[in-house]
């Protein structure tokens, strides 16, 4: 399981669930609240691919908050 932890103060809970909705296909995908941070956990049978999708779910979130401020 590979793990990214998004903080409140810079993504917003839009990005973070949509970002999650978006990748929830090709992997398994969990959002939780953690303190200051909403943490997504990502599982795969082959954990390069859990890495990979974590690390392309991590892009697009920011994408997403880039999408909201404009």
């Amino acid at each position: 399981m590979t793990e990214r932890r998004f903080h409140v103060a810079i993504y917003s809970a839009a990005a973070v669930e949509g970002a999650v909705a978006a990748f929830a296909r090709f992997a398994t995908v969990s959002l939780r609240q953690e303190g200051e941070y909403r943490v997504v956990a990502v599982s795969s049978s082959r954990p390069e691919r859990a890495q990979q999708v974590a690390r392309e779910l991590g892009n697009y979130a920011l994408g997403l908050v880039r999408e909201v401020a404009k």
